[in-house]
């Protein structure tokens, strides 16, 4: 369940960061609130994560993942260029977050 509040809070939270480029610097009302609320959603499903869940994995998880994938859907909705160094970036994210799920669940 943890891994599924998890995914919950990465979508949330790319919701909210794809609707803050909308907002114009917070000065339109409707992409302002979905901001907003999609960060105050992120961060209650974080939290409930962290229930079952050990912090610096989840962390890595939503924040890698979150960050790859505001990367591809700048580049799919605004345009961004696609340089040698941001795929060796979202690479070097999603190997990171493995590794860290590879360290196991020591205590």
């Amino acid at each position: 369940m943890g891994y599924l509040l998890l995914a919950g809070a990465i979508a949330a939270e790319v919701a909210a960061t794809t609707a803050m480029k909308y907002t114009e610097g917070f000065t339109r009302l409707w992409p302002s609130l979905v901001t907003s609320l999609g960060y105050v959603v992120s961060f209650a499903l974080l939290a409930q994560t962290l229930k079952t869940v050990q912090i610096g994995t989840a962390y890595a998880i939503w924040s890698g993942v979150g960050t790859a994938a505001i990367a591809v859907l700048g580049l799919l909705l605004f345009g961004e260029g696609l340089s040698p160094a941001k795929v060796a970036g979202i690479l070097l994210i999603i190997g990171g977050v493995m590794v860290l799920n590879l360290g196991g669940t020591a205590h």
